[in-house]
């Protein structure tokens, strides 16, 4: 039975009061043996959740005062409870906190909807629970990347909601769905950056490529290039890093796509799904010939939540927006055929994303397209990781050319 079918009689919001009230004493109570001096247990918080729980019911019924007084007396309880712990040399006000918001939950079961009190109870006892781990996340937490994710949210909660949210230009550039398109990209690389931070020095260095390209596959092929030059007897590995992030690049575009313009997928991404395939293809007989063992050199990427590569990614969107609308107006099929053939030396996901914002996926020459230019970045990987690799360099022509006449006849059909 769902909670909105439940008719919320007093009786049933008492229970939940007291049953959260006992939840957060259990916890309480489980760490007594090994410290002194915990404001309240497994009697003390049902009690409190049941004093909260009576306040509310008081103020309902008219005697308002009643609920700011009960929360002051609890408030002087916990205060007097904590001038003792810190008389004893300790510090912390975890659990004076929890007591305060114990009460809260209590008047809260009897005042508002139960999903909120039942939320603020459970999620009261997993934060005292999970110290340790929360805290080990903690230890572990990058500040630079920290404070760059939380400025990054800042500025995209800011700029956002203020964007106009109308069409600029005869490009047709909306500044709400070119930032919220940031977002998009931003988010999807960022789960894979994390995925590399946390896994990249556990795994091989094939399974940090392919976390990688999560976030860029262009980034991956240069830096473990970078790698194969540095110690040459790992280039095989590298080069099958390479190859696993390009061929996570095809379902990365499938995610993006699907995001911003559907209408293209029914005729993408089968193809895209294909060539993936053909990138794993090629890669597994590197991972029976050199299995990797131990920990692995994970790829330098940068965090996507970084706010200079989001604006830098915006500006570019925008460039390759405009550009692409002059081409398809002025010279039609041909230069955007041609555009998709240039822009493959870098990041693609900018063009790719300008080309189907708006269009029609029905058309088979931005289909075409979006192939070509992976097409192209895949030449363009190849000639990077080459020029780093001398001694794959035959390997890495072999696989890279194979892997992109593949694309030929997905462009042509």
């Amino acid at each position: 039975m769902a909670l909105g079918t439940i008719e919320w009689t007093i009786q049933l919001r008492f229970i939940v009061a007291l049953a959260l009230g006992f939840l957060v004493g259990l916890e309480r109570e489980s760490i007594k043996v090994d410290r002194k001096l915990i404001f309240g247990g497994v009697r003390t918080h049902p009690i409190i959740s049941m004093f909260g729980f009576g306040c509310a019911w008081l103020f309902q019924v008219g005697v308002t005062f009643m609920l700011p007084t009960g929360l002051l007396a609890i408030a002087t309880l916990t205060g007097i409870a904590y001038v003792a712990k810190i008389r004893s040399d300790r510090f912390g006000t975890t659990s004076e906190v929890s007591a305060l918001l114990t009460f809260i939950t209590g008047a809260l079961a009897m005042l508002v909807d139960v999903w909120i009190a039942m939320a603020m109870g459970i999620v009261n006892t997993m934060l005292l629970s999970e110290k340790a781990m929360l805290e080990s996340y903690v230890e572990r937490l990058s500040k630079v990347e920290f404070l760059a994710t939380v400025k990054f949210l800042l500025v995209t909660l800011i700029i956002l909601p203020v964007l106009p949210n109308q069409e600029f230009t005869p490009f047709h550039i909306n500044p709400t769905k070119v930032w919220q398109i940031v977002i998009i990209v931003s988010t999807l690389g960022f789960v894979g950056y994390l995925l590399e931070k946390k896994f990249g020095a556990k795994v091989g260095l094939w399974l940090s490529g392919i976390f990688g390209g999560i976030v860029s596959s262009t980034a991956v092929t240069l830096s473990v290039g970078r790698m194969a030059r540095s110690n040459p007897a790992r280039g095989s590995t590298a080069l099958q890093a390479a190859l696993l992030a390009s061929s996570v690049m095809y379902l990365r575009v499938i995610v993006l796509i699907w995001f911003i313009n559907g209408s293209f997928l029914p005729n993408l991404w089968y193809r895209l799904v294909i060539l993936a395939g053909v990138g794993v293809i090629l890669s597994l007989r590197m991972f029976r010939k050199e299995l990797p063992t131990g920990k692995s050199e994970a790829p330098e990427l940068q965090n996507p939540f970084e706010i200079r590569p989001a604006i830098g990614f915006a500006l570019l969107f925008v460039i390759l927006s405009v550009v692409t609308g002059f081409v398809k107006s002025t010279l039609g099929s041909s230069g955007l055929l041609g555009l998709s053939a240039l822009v493959g030396v870098s990041d693609i996901d900018p063009f790719i994303l300008s080309l189907v914002q708006g269009s029609d996926g029905t058309m088979h020459i931005f289909t075409s397209a979006i192939i070509l230019a992976m097409m192209s970045n895949t030449i363009a990987k190849a000639i990077y990781f080459g020029s780093l690799s001398p001694t794959t360099r035959k390997e890495t022509a072999l696989k890279f050319s194979i892997f992109a006449m593949v694309h030929v006849p997905f462009i042509i059909w």
